[in-house]
């Protein structure tokens, strides 16, 4: 096959550079518009109202005018035509029928009736459900100068139903090119109790509003598995816990006192009592990290078995807020039995943390009497843990500091005092709990023997 010459040589060269020159220009095009349309979407909010009647369960909700483009609205000019857009309102609550959907029971619903008006943007009758109710039953006026894309399209959908106390749940697949960028701003209001709110997209599940012990129960178990085999960081230090020991008798203290201390500082956190400036997060971040790194030290310097679970004690108490932030964001679904949820959630870590220990323990002890027996096999795999630490603490750290410290003001203090007394007599419940174990062992062992 013969070589092309240099002009033809030349000119592919060019083709070559111009294809490539496209393609940047198109792949920047097209990262611009992406960028657009993630600005765009994250001020994609719609709020609603779910409310319960002895007969009937009432939706209010308000959209955005940009989520439900299908409706096509006729324009006058840069403006809707609200006079003649009656047939377009038809096809936006034809819309959310479908999108938005509510059940009974595990029963789809269907609207019985539904309404739907054009808002302007600066409208706030959507901040209480009586307003809303109100607003959304008057016309629209025909003149009313709504641009296109702007403003709200607010719909008020009735729906039938068998009993108040039956189990609602409601999910949305409104725009779900938006992903989590559009959320669902819901405040349920039962008969005869205290209002909730939870947020919701098009990418959760059906979402029961009125949950059942059970059902919040089963709900959080399955999160807190998912929280513990998610957490990179966690694993990792529950790992770093076990490098040094082959006896399950060593292990159980060890992941006990771990256990008693996340779960103390969980159950805080979940009500509130809590450091709650913007510094405090970034700072359990670094502060897991630098657990790992004391703890794979620790493993190569020498362990003391006393002495560890102490350690892990307080380094839990970190931890605990570090799972906490997995929790508060689901707690919403909880409905009123938050405290159910709090167990259920903790018991899904254990569940998870005894899933891995199951497989790394037996891991390990093939391990260690293989490939890095001895010593030397504790400090090999702990300083590799150590070094995965280590990276994470400087990144964390460099997060943490962009936040201002805190003010050691009269809430701060009432907080840390708060705090220490709450370790102090958890610490010493435990320590009376332990011997009072021991001693009962011990009765046992020794009638035993006498026997």
């Amino acid at each position: 096959m013969p070589r092309p010459g240099a002009p033809e040589l030349q000119r592919v060269t060019q083709r070559s550079q111009r294809i490539v020159v496209v393609v940047i220009l198109g792949c920047l095009l097209l990262s611009r518009e992406a960028a657009r349309s993630h600005e765009f979407a994250l001020e994609s909010l719609i709020n609603a109202f779910v409310k319960v009647e002895p007969r009937e369960l009432h939706l209010l909700v308000r959209v955005p005018l940009h989520v439900i483009t299908g409706a096509r609205f006729p324009l006058r000019g840069r403006e809707i035509d609200v006079a003649n857009a009656e047939p377009a309102t038809q096809r936006a609550l034809a819309l959310l029928k479908r999108d938005i959907s509510l059940w009974e029971n595990g029963r789809l619903l269907e609207a019985a009736t539904a309404v739907g008006r054009l808002s302007l943007p600066s409208d706030r009758s959507f901040q209480r459900y009586e307003e809303a109710v109100g607003h959304v039953a008057e016309r629209a006026a025909p003149d009313l100068a709504i641009y296109s894309d702007q403003g709200y399209f607010d719909a008020h959908l009735i729906y039938s139903t068998t009993s108040p106390d039956a189990r609602f749940a409601i999910q949305t697949k409104l725009a779900p090119e938006l992903k989590d960028y559009l959320k669902l701003s819901i405040r349920y209001i039962p008969l005869g109790e205290k209002s909730r709110a939870m947020v919701i997209t098009s990418r959760s599940e059906r979402v029961v509003l009125n949950p059942g012990w059970y059902q919040a129960a089963a709900s959080f178990v399955r999160l807190g598995i998912e929280h513990i085999l998610s957490g990179i960081d966690h694993l990792l230090f529950l790992l770093c816990l076990v490098i040094p020991f082959r006896r399950l008798r060593e292990v159980v203290p060890i992941v006990t006192a771990f256990t008693l201390a996340h779960s103390f500082t969980l159950i805080g956190s979940a009500y509130n009592l809590g450091p709650s400036g913007a510094w405090f997060p970034p700072f359990v971040e670094a502060a897991i990290a630098a657990s790992i790194v004391y703890m794979a030290l620790e493993n190569i310097v020498g362990v003391n078995l006393r002495r560890r679970w102490i350690v892990t004690g307080l380094f839990g108490l970190i931890h605990g807020f570090g799972f906490s932030y997995g929790l508060k964001q689901n707690l919403q679904f909880a409905g009123k039995h938050l405290l159910v949820s709090l167990f259920s959630f903790n018991v899904g870590i254990e569940i998870g943390q005894l899933a891995v220990l199951a497989v790394t323990l037996p891991l390990l002890a093939v391990l260690f009497r293989h490939a890095l027996t001895g010593r030397v096999g504790v400090i090999i795999a702990s300083a590799l843990v150590a070094h995965t630490g280590w990276h994470w603490m400087i990144e964390r750290g460099e997060v943490l500091l962009k936040f201002p410290l805190p003010k050691l003001d009269g809430a701060a203090v009432a907080t840390l005092a708060r705090w220490t007394a709450g370790i102090v007599l958890a610490a010493l419940a435990f320590h009376l709990g332990a011997k009072w174990v021991g001693a009962v062992l011990s009765r046992k062992l020794a009638r035993r023997r006498a026997s």
